[in-house]
């Protein structure tokens, strides 16, 4: 028997990380900004003949959320099967029950994902972060845009649109978006009602393979397959990600492909709308810097981009951000194309997106002094071995910053990013110390009730283990 080609040998290896395999015949439109998916999507749902099924992490009480209910809400009078999950915690103080009450006065059926309950006192912990929109089993979209107004700026204010990026599909992929909604249903309440299959009969619709990969809770597919493509990157890995929080593993993955001769960028927020985060992830540049990893800045409003595009060949987009929490505590959904076609275009886009970032470098002592680089120019390959070095006041005062920083030289000097975390964790804790010294019914009172909270939960989970382990007693044979 021949050995396997190295082709056949990756194809098999992302198959099997990403627990998901490569579908062909499919069509794929690169989706730029909230507008224009909004355009789409809302014109694939009037346009609905027999069901729409919508999964999003945050649905707003807003013109655009209430543009969306309404377009719903219509369908569903028609007699159109209409399905929404949204999240309680991403919805929480966005929309109310009541912002939901003429989509189900009109027939349409609506479903939270994962809200708090006894028993469960970590469960809460786990959150739907899919935007998912599957329509008639024939049109499908997934995307890093919530439905909010939001994600459009406020032009009036001179607050740009958040930058984020989704696909529109066509062909036999579309069966695994449906799939999936009908798996996040289904872990609600009752299953979805029975209707012909997408997945294995849809008709061919294109010429681009790719996977889509559903992840849920405790799964890690997308950080498997997220770890393989920094293994398998030969010339290019450009990565944008709105909540970048590098673990270990994945940096060591990414900075091995750089000290092999892979030119490999990160593009992040340069103003998050969760600052935390944005102060975890600054923390973590200088050892992708040492490794020769070129980092930047987003200069707009919000980057909530999640993508990646691989020597021109592969890429991904979709809902999974570079962190812990996405490739271990949600349900994700995102998009694996092996397609030139759709790489360059992501590609293509990626260069853009550099035109309005500022790179960031190491200190002067630690790099070697250059002239302005253009984001189309490619870093040379090293020899193999050798190492190389939500608040809009927030984000005017990053741009301006930036802006003066980087006038000359469009790169900015990595700061000291690591005495910043430190030094907001002393001062939370002299405070503490200081409140639990002078006040210490303030700081008892919450640890009881916390106290209280665990023990409830914790109570009510004994009590319903003891009485499965009764039933099964009294009847062996019985179900759990």
């Amino acid at each position: 028997m021949s050995a396997p080609s190295s082709r056949v040998l990756a194809e098999q290896a992302l198959s099997r990380a990403a627990g998901a395999p490569l579908l062909s015949g499919n069509a794929v439109d690169l989706l730029i900004d909230a507008a224009v998916h909004y355009e789409r999507w809302l014109a694939a749902i009037r346009g609905a003949r027999h069901r729409v099924l919508l999964e999003n992490y945050i649905i707003r009480d807003d013109e655009v959320g209430r543009a969306f209910r309404d377009a719903l809400a219509e369908r569903a009078r028609e007699g159109v099967f209409v399905a929404v999950v949204y999240d309680w915690l991403g919805c929480l103080g966005q929309s109310r029950a009541a912002f939901w009450k003429p989509l189900r006065d009109a027939g349409g059926q609506v479903r939270v994902f994962n809200p708090p309950t006894l028993g469960e006192t970590f469960g809460w912990i786990s959150r739907d972060h899919r935007k998912l929109l599957v329509v008639d089993g024939v049109q499908g979209f997934l995307s890093g845009v919530c439905i909010s107004a939001k994600w459009l700026g406020d032009p009036q204010r001179g607050i740009a649109p958040w930058r984020d990026t989704g696909v529109a599909l066509r062909g036999p992929a579309v069966g695994e978006l449906e799939a999936a909604f009908a798996q996040s249903w289904a872990s609600i309440g009752a299953a979805l009602p029975a209707w012909p299959a997408a997945s294995a009969e849809a008709a061919p619709a294109g010429d681009v393979a790719l996977r889509v990969i559903a992840t849920q809770p405790a799964t890690t597919g997308m950080y498997r397959l997220d770890q393989q493509i920094a293994a398998l990157a030969r010339r290019t890995l450009w990565l944008t990600d709105a909540y970048f929080v590098g673990i270990a593993p994945y940096v060591q993955a990414l900075a091995a492909a750089s000290r092999d001769g892979v030119d490999v960028r990160l593009l992040v927020p340069g103003s998050s709308d969760i600052p935390m985060v944005a102060g975890m992830s600054r923390s973590g540049y200088r050892p992708l810097l040492k490794a020769g990893i070129r980092v930047f800045e987003w200069n707009g409003s919000m980057l909530h981009a999640k993508t990646a595009v691989a020597d021109g060949q592969w890429a991904r987009v979709g809902s999974s951000n570079l962190n812990i929490a996405s490739w271990l505590g949600n349900r994700e959904i995102d998009v694996a194309v092996e397609d030139e076609g759709f790489a360059r275009l992501l590609a293509a886009q990626y260069e853009r997106d550099l035109q309005n970032a500022t790179e960031i470098v190491l200190a002067p002592r630690q790099r070697r002094r250059v002239e302005k680089v253009r984001s189309s120019e490619a870093r040379p390959p090293r020899p193999r071995g050798a190492s190389g070095s939500s608040s809009r006041a927030a984000a005017s005062a990053l741009r301006i910053a930036n802006t003066v920083g980087a006038a000359i030289t469009d790169r900015r000097v990595l700061g000291d990013t690591e005495t910043g975390p430190l030094l907001g964790g002393t001062a939370l804790l002299v405070v503490l110390a200081a409140v639990a010294a002078l006040w210490p019914a303030v700081v008892a009172w919450p640890i009881a009730a916390l106290a209280a909270w665990f023990a409830l939960n914790l109570g009510i989970r004994t009590w319903r283990l003891r009485r499965r382990r009764l039933a099964r007693q009294r009847d062996p044979d019985a179900d759990d």
